[in-house]
């Protein structure tokens, strides 16, 4: 696609850009093997983590075919710098509460899967890991902060313990906050945000296309992305593959409320059986302590008619 070296590509009225919120749609763009879209990435890492990246390998993860249940869940980007450090790229359009708590999970194997085997290394020689997680539709920490990382440290000391892990979160549905900036007063950080989060909004597509000319990488990442959405067969492709997926999730869970619907069914039938049984076993007993009752009430009174405890068994039986 030809275009302007001077005024980064424009998304224009007519457009129809793919949601780059979508897990398929954010890897298409950022692991294409374009420079434009290595030198995106290497900007987006850059600005989430604080310093220059360059990126010099990427592992694209994605559901296995046979079975979208089974193994990675998640369209992530696994990346290694120019000067080794590990990092990994989610975008996570739908996020679960559990999201904190499998990020440290994932943190860990991504920082011990480092090689230090040899005589000579040792653990100096373990690179830097970053685990990013851009989370879209939900809210997981309560204060207004869009960015946050974290690292392990002392709680009650205040102090770091200078590991070399780091968990960087982006929450999108915090992008209100500083929206009424302008593309020019934004932080590196603030112009990804707002970008991710409006970039369908038509509402806000001069603003978009103002973001784009402050910000190399995102200029990038939208000719990729225009140039992806503008493509017939490989917008028909990513959106086959999402419905493939959906489809596959929506089946998954018709079959859990089905399987529970169907258990509350069996469930009700085997405690009606069973209340049944146990009511005419409670009936009986009750049956039988009436009948005892009765019994001893009877001799009683005949006892207090005079007759004798002999007299008694004789007429009514041992």
């Amino acid at each position: 696609m030809e275009t302007n070296q001077n005024k980064p590509l424009q998304i224009l009225e007519t457009d129809d850009p793919l949601d780059i919120r979508k897990d398929i749609v954010f890897k298409a763009v950022f692991t294409r093997e374009t420079s434009k879209a290595r030198q995106a990435l290497s900007r987006l890492v850059s600005a989430l983590i604080g310093k220059t990246v360059l990126i010099e390998a990427i592992w694209a993860n994605e559901p296995p075919v046979e079975n979208i249940g089974d193994g990675q869940t998640r369209f992530d980007i696994n990346c290694r710098a120019e000067d080794g450090e590990r990092i990994n790229v989610e975008m996570s359009f739908d996020p679960k509460p559990y999201e904190p708590v499998r990020l440290e999970l994932y943190t860990s194997r991504l920082y011990s899967g480092q090689d230090i085997k040899g005589r000579k290394k040792n653990y100096y020689d373990l690179k830097r890991t970053y685990q990013i997680a851009i989370l879209s539709k939900k809210r997981f920490f309560d204060d207004d902060e869009f960015l946050h990382t974290f690292e392990y440290y002392d709680p009650v000391c205040r102090m770091p313990l200078k590991g070399k892990t780091r968990i960087i979160t982006l929450e999108l549905v915090k992008v209100k906050r500083f929206s009424g900036k302008t593309a020019v007063e934004m932080s590196a950080p603030e112009l990804w945000a707002y970008y991710f989060q409006y970039l369908t909004d038509k509402s806000k597509r001069d603003k978009i296309n103002k973001i784009a000319e402050q910000e190399q990488g995102i200029t990038m990442a939208n000719e990729v992305l225009l140039t992806i959405s503008r493509d017939e067969i490989e917008r028909s492709r990513l959106l086959s593959q999402e419905k493939y997926i959906l489809d596959r999730q929506s089946e998954m869970v018709y079959e859990r409320r089905r399987g529970i619907k169907i258990g509350k069914k069996r469930g009700e039938v085997i405690g009606e059986e069973r209340g049944l049984k146990r009511g005419k076993v409670i009936g009986e007993e009750r049956g039988i302590k009436k009948g005892i009752a009765k019994g001893e009430q009877k001799i009683i009174e005949l006892l207090k008619s005079g007759k004798s405890a002999e007299e008694i068994i004789r007429e009514y039986g041992g």
